[in-house]
């Protein structure tokens, strides 16, 4: 079974190293650490007084894996949640931050369990999930990695500028919805004509 720092490790392996994106809302960005993630734990790596671009390229691999398992995974308490459900929420937090929990709580009004949309993984989100988790443990992993494809689709259908995220040039599936689908059972991808289909009207 791997364990969140594998996870973690297969996180920066695929995000790769420096890039400053101007499409990428967030600006530069090496193993997946963005430059705003790091002014706001005060990363300043080279000890100039102030975080810019210069820290984010003296990023480590092994820096980003403990920030990752440190503040994307224990400090928003998705190791609180159900261990199937963790990889995929732990993977859309390093990608979306609290958008990866808003996710799965709408997911949850979706299924008719109540709880509050606000990204924040506390007791009512915990007992949700739990319960939700129970009455569908065969189905919601899936669920939510569905869930979020949709995320990312709806997404890049409302800010073309990140369309190029969810397809590819060819029209073929992009990083975004790739990614999506490693956690969801081969039986729910969609087929490459389908995602033509669900991007047919992006320009």
């Amino acid at each position: 079974m791997q364990t969140v720092t594998d996870i973690a490790r297969e996180v920066v392996a695929r995000e790769g190293g420096y890039v400053n994106d101007p499409d990428d809302p967030g600006g530069p960005t090496k193993y997946g650490v963005t430059i705003h993630s790091m002014r706001r734990l005060g990363l300043d790596l080279t000890g100039d007084g102030r975080v810019d671009t210069a820290d984010v390229q003296v990023l480590t691999s092994a820096h980003a894996v403990s920030i990752f398992v440190e503040h994307y995974f224990r400090k928003p308490k998705i190791d609180q949640l159900p261990e199937p459900l963790q990889a995929s929420v732990f993977d859309m937090y390093v990608n979306a931050g609290a958008n990866a929990v808003k996710i799965l709580q709408r997911l949850m009004g979706d299924m008719r369990i109540d709880v509050n949309v606000d990204g924040v993984i506390g007791p009512q989100t915990i007992t949700a999930v739990r319960q939700a988790m129970a009455a569908a443990p065969d189905h919601l992993v899936d669920a939510y990695g569905i869930a979020r494809r949709n995320y990312y689709y709806d997404l890049a259908a409302r800010r073309p500028a990140s369309r190029k995220f969810a397809r590819r040039r060819s029209g073929g599936k992009g990083g975004w919805i790739t990614r999506a689908e490693e956690f969801i059972a081969p039986r729910f991808h969609l087929s490459d004509a389908q995602h033509r289909e669900r991007t047919a009207q992006w320009v």
